[in-house]
């Protein structure tokens, strides 16, 4: 995408630092995104909406009096970590509650679940809705597994008009809701992206040839049909949207907002064309177009694509499509909003308040520290390939994520055993670590296995290997619990169990540490090499099974490379006499 010479690392950093600096008059920064410069008076919901960067206007450009209070910044296409969330949502928080909102991917549903969860345990209220639609990645009777493209647009803007009016959090999430349940998208792409940095796009189309049912991460299509004229395109996109009617709708008489969104490289004259052919289609069916959009609104930074959105409206919803709103990319109508000179400083440090750590707690967090350093060694060393893997079904950013949080948890660990903390602490914020500065789905998982782990180790009286395997274990049931994947749903979690049945069974008949560690990182790597055979049923490769077909789950190949290299780590100390066989 970039035409100048761009470190990847601090690539979306560095753009929403531009992008604050050019829209003072709508933003200004905080710890995980992006608020009001204006005043948000108290009593106000909060709408808070956010997801990856790379989708600008989405999700910073649409802050601002009438729509979101707070927009939550995650890496290029990477969902935003738990702890952004929480620092956006107390920045903007005015008495009132907060609404959470954002597209409907298994990273963002996990990081923003994971902040309201938390957000509710200090007592505020808040509600969730992840927006769900894309008709292409999910039949009608399963519409909860569908993603949020740019219909997230309809429901950011009815969420931000009726928290501007003064409705209660109960009326926004309703108001949300019934937008969301009336708001279908339908997308077609002629090129793919290109991730800062990289040199080659994360899908390609053939010469002459359009794939149909793309997201907006880089994700392949599920179709492909060779490129037509702007009128059949039109044909195709309004023919499949009227085609799936929300209840109670019927097309001719229906009023619908049309949103004609381009994704990045198709531009404005392109766009009219297209536009021009979906009103002559629309108004043959009957259809009453209501205050239209057409331009970028959400985007997949240099994808050459289009979708269409059809926001099928009341009275109640038309109203509040047409309140004013002001943001730095999308203005309708006359709203002010004076400026906020009141900041405050929302923080989300660890607690480093001193802890009673043994010495062979302190003793385990030193030999932890190694195998973070191992870790980290072994991520870097598959980056290229594991964002390679993804990209066959998915996004393709699986390997920068992971660098990314296994970085954040090494640079943790460190500064705990540099305070002379123990392994418990050590992995909490490990844990931490890799969950804020990985983001993503996988930033979330192995975040909270780590936590899980330490929190398991903190109940033990010793440290020695079954303890080892109850905190392993431990780590499993805190992933499932979140992330709710079971075996054969082609996610890490294939890898992980049975590493852990593996590595139980052996430490149970009494064998030492390395070597039980081995034979379970040995059943890791088959299975993870075994999810070649299966069709995800989660996350975003589940839209495209048949193309991960034959290809392994990133994450399972990610796990059992990680758990391989540790336990080669621990036979090798053991061998010269490093580390005891029952420590960890």
């Amino acid at each position: 995408m970039t035409q100048l010479i761009t470190d990847a690392t601090t690539f979306a950093d560095a753009a929403i630092t531009g992008f604050v600096a050019a829209n003072e008059r709508y933003v200004r920064r905080v710890d995980g995104g992006v608020v009001r410069s204006t005043v948000i008076p108290n009593g106000r919901v909060a709408v808070v909406v956010g997801g990856g960067s790379g989708h600008y206007p989405a999700f910073a450009g649409l802050v601002g009096p009438g729509l979101a209070a707070g927009a939550v910044c995650g890496n290029i296409f990477a969902s935003p970590a738990s702890g952004q969330v929480y620092r956006v949502a107390k920045a903007v928080e005015r008495g009132a509650g907060v609404f959470l909102t954002f597209g409907n991917y298994a990273g963002d549903v996990l990081q923003f679940g994971l902040a309201e969860q938390r957000l509710r345990g200090e007592g505020f209220d808040v509600r969730s809705l992840a927006v769900t639609d894309d008709i292409a990645s999910a039949p009608a009777d399963q519409v909860e597994k569908r993603r949020g493209i740019a219909g997230d647009l309809t429901v950011f803007k009815i969420a931000g008009a009726a928290a501007e009016a003064g409705a209660t959090l109960d009326e926004v999430e309703r108001l949300a809701q019934r937008a969301n349940d009336r708001t279908r998208s339908l997308g077609v792409a002629f090129s793919g992206c290109v991730l800062p940095g990289a040199a080659e796009p994360l899908f390609t189309v053939p010469e002459g040839v359009m794939a149909i049912g793309l997201g907006i991460h880089g994700e392949p299509g599920i179709d492909e049909a060779p490129i037509p004229t702007a009128v059949d395109l039109a044909k195709l996109l309004v023919g499949r949207l009227l085609g799936e009617l929300p209840a109670g709708v019927e097309a001719a008489g229906g009023r619908a907002v049309v949103i004609l969104n381009g994704l990045g490289t198709v531009k404005y004259d392109e766009l009219f064309t297209v536009f021009a052919a979906v009103t002559d289609e629309l108004k043959q069916a009957g259809v009453e177009i209501v205050a239209p959009e057409c331009g970028e609104l959400v985007t997949s930074l240099d994808m050459s694509g289009i979708s269409l959105t059809l926001f099928w409206v009341d009275d109640e919803l038309e109203q509040l499509w047409n309140a004013p709103a002001d943001s730095p990319a999308y203005r309708k109508g006359a709203i002010t909003a004076a400026r906020d000179t009141a900041i405050d400083t929302v923080t989300d440090a660890v607690s480093s308040a001193p802890e009673n750590a043994t010495a062979e707690q302190r003793a385990a967090a030193a030999t932890a520290l190694e195998l973070l350093r191992v870790v980290h060694q072994t991520v870097l060393d598959g980056e290229e390939e594991f964002g390679l893997i993804d990209a066959i079904a998915g996004d393709g950013d699986h390997g920068i994520g992971m660098a990314r949080g296994a970085t954040g948890a090494l640079a943790a660990g460190e500064q705990v055993v540099a305070e002379n903390g123990g392994v418990i602490r050590l992995l909490a914020e490990a844990g931490e670590g890799w969950s804020e500065h990985g983001g993503g789905t996988s930033g979330a998982l192995w975040g909270i296995a780590l936590t899980g782990a330490g929190t398991q180790l903190a109940a033990e009286s010793s440290l020695d290997a079954p303890a080892v395997a109850r905190a392993v274990r431990a780590a499993l049931d805190a992933v499932q619990n979140l992330g709710k994947a079971q075996v054969g749903d082609k996610t890490l979690v294939d890898a992980l169990v049975p590493f852990v049945e593996t590595l139980d069974e052996a430490v149970s008949k009494g064998a030492d540490l390395g070597a039980a560690w081995t034979d379970a990182a040995s059943a890791s790597t088959a299975a993870a090499i075994g999810t070649a055979e299966l069709r995800p049923r989660l996350g975003r490769a589940r839209p495209l099974a048949e193309k991960s077909l034959g290809h392994p789950d990133a994450g399972a190949i990610s796990l059992a490379r990680i758990v391989t290299s540790i336990g080669a780590h621990l036979a090798s100390a053991t061998t010269n006499g490093t580390t005891d066989k029952d420590n960890s």
